[in-house]
């Protein structure tokens, strides 16, 4: 019928109409053309392969860097709550969170995208800004997602070692910048070192580098610091600079299975990632009702941070009686430098029913082991304490 209204554009006005989410309005059609490699998952992250590798029960799983306390009781009553609506579109609902992101950051609606975790704006953004040849340049080492994923469509991965104190380079990545980078990806704190750079240093750096190339800056693990809105870069993209601040729920809201991120830009970059990702409508209207009922509920966030850090306390304590070093840690995962082969180290906690990820770093064999629990903490100790 010729006034009948398809799904798609109806759901382009009604997001309008909800709040000014500009929702890409040509998903269905894109996804279409798209290389059918594009649809699938390109690759399982490597904490996923650390995970399938080993038994699913396990003690203490502590190779993701995932946050055990889970969510927070108001968003796990939000999610029931949620339930009698889930057959609506949850319009409403992203206007509402994006709304409170905005004003808590002070940044309008457009400067917002959200998607189903930061994940696949990583993506969005590897394809936006390497596609044809160009590079991203990253530390090294440094999570990886973003580049591998701009590899595998012909982007190039420039990798820059870190300091001596396993801190980002910054100075060596500026140098490496020219006229065929397309990309610089900050992870800070650093996945898998848990370092952060210092936070004049990275707005200095942001303010020159975005001048010549695009600067995204990724903030997944920026809640575990004392004062994460003095270390952001925010202030950065709203003096103007032409970077990309991401953060996700996955972390400290603990959201890592419920799946929400999102990322923080110039309106024109906005609409370009929009482009190449769903622009928020594959989130679930329970996820969005949770982190409506979760965001900036400082109590509860509060409390979660303080049990993680005693966990971290406990493990930094059970490494030094055992006669082992490690990276001072400003997120929830702490790595340090193991006294056998790194698979064979993994494997034998793996039979201990504790998980956690070998590495290799400067040619060495390390640990990176997410913080958990204490009685997963504590079953680490014990596991650790055979082999150690």
């Amino acid at each position: 019928m010729a006034n009948s209204i398809n799904r798609r554009n109806w759901i382009r006005s009604s997001a309008f109409i909800a709040g000014g989410l500009a929702f890409c309005s040509g998903t269905i059609g894109k996804l279409s053309a798209m290389p059918k490699r594009m649809l699938r998952s390109t690759r399982a992250l490597t904490d996923s392969e650390a995970a399938l590798s080993g038994p699913f029960d396990l003690k203490a799983r502590l190779l993701a860097n995932e946050n055990p306390f889970g969510p927070s009781p108001a968003a796990k009553k939000a999610i029931a709550d949620a339930l009698d609506k889930s057959y609506q579109y949850p319009f409403m609902m992203m206007s509402q969170l994006s709304g409170k992101i905005a004003a808590y950051e002070g940044v309008a609606l457009k400067n917002i995208v959200m998607d189903s975790g930061s994940t696949p704006l990583l993506h969005a953004a590897a394809l936006c800004y390497t596609k044809g040849g160009k590079s991203v340049i990253t530390g090294d080492p440094s999570y990886d997602d973003l580049p591998t994923y701009a590899e595998e469509f012909d982007g190039k991965w420039v990798k820059v070692p870190l300091t001596a104190d396993y801190k980002l380079d910054l100075d060596a990545m500026e140098a490496k910048v020219d006229a065929n980078t397309g990309m610089v990806y900050i992870c800070n704190p650093n996945n898998p070192t848990a370092t952060v750079v210092d936070t004049a240093k990275l707005k200095a750096f942001c303010e020159r580098v975005s001048k010549k190339t695009m600067v995204f800056v990724d903030e997944a693990y920026i809640d575990y610091l004392p004062d994460a809105q003095a270390a952001t870069m925010i202030g950065q993209l709203k003096a103007g600079n032409n970077i990309i601040v991401a953060r996700t729920f996955s972390k400290l809201y603990g959201f890592a299975g419920l799946r929400l991120g999102y990322a923080i830009a110039q309106p024109e970059t906005i609409t370009m990632l929009k482009k190449y990702s769903s622009a928020g409508f594959n989130i679930s209207s329970t996820t969005l009702a949770a982190a409506l009922a979760a965001y900036q509920e400082k109590d509860f966030l509060a409390e979660t941070l303080k049990k993680t850090n005693e966990s971290k306390e406990y493990l930094y304590s059970v490494l030094k009686q055992e006669g082992y070093d490690y990276i001072p840690s400003s997120a929830n995962f702490v790595m340090f430098p193991i006294k056998m082969d790194g698979k064979k180290f993994s494997t034998e906690m793996f039979k201990r029913s504790v998980g956690i990820r070998d590495w290799k770093l400067n040619g060495k064999d390390w640990c990176r082991i997410s913080i958990g629990r204490m009685d997963e903490m504590e079953a680490f100790a014990a596991a650790f304490k055979e082999i150690s």
